[in-house]
C-alpha cells in the first residue's frame, strides 16, 4: 500500500506543480499565464455558480496535538499528535513542502505552499483542473467553508481514480496576502472511513503563525 499512496502524493502534488501565474485581464476575467506563452480561463465557466456552504461549526486544533510543524516559506503551521503522524521535509525538487503519514498506517498528507496570492475560487478551480490531469474522473463530493483556528479555509473532498486505485482526498484551502496553501490528505476509497477521524484531527491543527 505504501507504493500506491506515494502514487497518490504525486498526484497531489500535481496540483501546483505545473507552472501557471493567476493574472487578470482588462475586463476582469482571471487567466493563468503558463511558460510556453499560452494561458487559460482560471474559471471553469460550465461549473456551478453557487458558492459551497459555510459551515457554522467552529474546528479547532486537537487536544493531544502538541509538536508544531511550521513552513519555511509562508507563516503558517500544522499542530500534530507526534505519535500518531510523522512528517518529513519535502525535497527541493518537489511540489510539496512536508508530508505526513499515519504511523503504521495507510493514510498521508502534504503541504502545498505558494507565495502565490489568489482568490479561493481560483485556487479551487486549479487544484480540480490539475488533478483531472492525473484522474481525468476526479469529482467533488464535499466542500464547504470552515473557520479552523480562527481562519476560513475551503474544505473539499474528492475521489477519483489513478491506474484503476480509488482515491479520496479530503483537503483543506487557504490563501492570504502571504501566499496560498494546500494541506490534502489522502487515502484509498474503502479505507477513508476508517481513516477520516484522524485524518481531520491532522487538517484541524493547521494554523497561522508568526
Amino acid at each position: 500500500m505504501k507504493t500506491i499512496l506515494m502514487a497518490l502524493s504525486f498526484c497531489a502534488a500535481t496540483t501546483c506543480a505545473y507552472a501557471q501565474i493567476p493574472a487578470v485581464t482588462s475586463e476582469g476575467e482571471e487567466v493563468l499565464l503558463y511558460n510556453d506563452g499560452t494561458w487559460k480561463y482560471a474559471q471553469d465557466h460550465s461549473r456551478k455558480t453557487s458558492e459551497p456552504a459555510i459551515n457554522p461549526t467552529p474546528f479547532s486544533k486537537s487536544s493531544d496535538a502538541t509538536f508544531q510543524v511550521k513552513s519555511k516559506k509562508l507563516p503558517v503551521g500544522v499542530w500534530l499528535n507526534a505519535k500518531k503522524w510523522s512528517f518529513e521535509k519535502s525535497g527541493a525538487d518537489e511540489a510539496s513542502e512536508y508530508t505526513f503519514e499515519l504511523r503504521n498506517e495507510d493514510a498521508r498528507a502534504i503541504m502545498i505552499t505558494e507565495k502565490y496570492e489568489m482568490p479561493l475560487t481560483t485556487l479551487r478551480d486549479l487544484a480540480i483542473k490539475n488533478a483531472k490531469e492525473a484522474a481525468p474522473d476526479i469529482q467533488v463530493v464535499q466542500e464547504e467553508y470552515r473557520t479552523v483556528n480562527g481562519i476560513t479555509v475551503l474544505c473539499m473532498q474528492m475521489n477519483g481514480t489513478i491506474e484503476g486505485i480509488k482515491f479520496t482526498y479530503l483537503g483543506y484551502y487557504f490563501s492570504n496576502e502571504s501566499g496560498a496553501v494546500q494541506f490534502l490528505s489522502y487515502t484509498s476509497q474503502n479505507l477513508f472511513a476508517s481513516y477520516r477521524e484522524e485524518m481531520e484531527r491532522l487538517l484541524n491543527g493547521f494554523v497561522l503563525t508568526k
